[in-house]
C-alpha cells in the first residue's frame, strides 16, 4: 500500500511539474533606407507605419567624417539628410514602404531641394541594400512615370547603399517631441494628414500620425 502510494505520488510531482515555455521565433527584420529632405517629418511617416520597429534619422551617402548635422548643413559633404527604417516584411512590404514614399513623405520631382530646404543635402534618393530593393524601386520609378503621377519628371536616384550614420540624438523622434514647432506645423504635418486620410490601413493603432493630426 505504501508502495503504491509513493508511486502515486511520483506520478503526480511529474504532471506537475512546470512546462519550459517554448520560445518564439525571432522575427525577421529587414532594413531600408530613404532620403527626402528633412528627415523630421520623414522619420514620423514611416515611424506612423504597422510593421515598422523603429526609424533612425541620419546622413547617408557621405563618410564617417563628416557625418555631422552642421558638417552636412554646408552641402558639401555627399550626405542626404536620410532615415534607416527597421521592418518586418511580414507585416509591411518594401514596396509599400516606397508607395508612402513617394506618395506623402516627399516631393520626388524637387531636385537638391524638399519645401523651404534647398541644397542637395535634401535630395530625393533611394539607398537601395539589395538586388532586390534595385529592382523595386526602379519598378516603381517607371510605373509612376508610365501613369504619368506627377507633373514633373523624378528625380530620384537609386543608389547602391554604402553606410548610414545616426544623426544627433535631438533630432531623433523630433516631430514627436516638438509637435508645435513652427517648421513641423507647416512642413510635416500635412504630410501626416496625408498620411493618415491615404492609407489608414497601414497605420500602426497609436501612429505618431494619429496623435499629431486630428481624426
Amino acid at each position: 500500500m505504501i508502495t503504491r502510494f509513493a508511486a502515486l505520488l511520483a506520478a503526480l510531482s511529474v504532471l506537475a511539474a512546470p512546462v519550459a515555455a517554448v520560445a518564439a521565433p525571432p522575427v525577421h527584420t529587414e532594413k531600408a533606407v530613404l532620403a527626402g529632405g528633412c528627415f523630421w517629418g520623414m522619420e514620423a511617416v514611416f515611424e506612423s507605419l504597422r510593421g515598422v520597429t523603429s526609424v533612425v534619422s541620419g546622413f547617408s551617402g557621405g563618410n564617417a567624417m563628416t557625418a555631422h548635422y552642421e558638417i552636412v548643413s554646408t552641402g558639401m559633404t555627399g550626405h542626404a539628410e536620410s532615415v534607416e527604417i527597421t521592418y518586418d516584411p511580414a507585416q509591411i512590404s518594401y514596396a509599400q514602404l516606397l508607395d508612402v514614399y513617394f506618395a506623402v513623405a516627399h516631393d520626388p520631382t524637387e531636385l537638391n531641394r524638399q519645401g523651404p530646404d534647398d541644397g542637395p543635402q535634401y535630395r530625393s534618393s533611394i539607398f537601395y541594400t539589395s538586388d532586390e530593393q534595385r529592382r523595386v524601386a526602379e519598378q516603381t520609378i517607371k510605373k509612376l512615370t508610365d501613369e504619368k503621377t506627377f507633373r514633373a519628371p523624378i528625380v530620384t536616384k537609386v543608389v547602391k547603399f554604402t553606410a548610414f550614420y545616426p544623426a544627433e540624438s535631438y533630432h531623433q523622434h523630433f516631430a514627436e517631441r516638438n509637435p508645435d514647432n513652427g517648421y513641423i506645423v507647416f512642413n510635416d504635418k500635412p504630410k501626416l494628414e496625408a498620411l493618415r486620410k491615404r492609407y489608414p490601413q497601414l497605420l500602426k493603432a497609436n501612429a505618431v500620425a494619429l496623435r499629431l493630426t486630428k481624426s
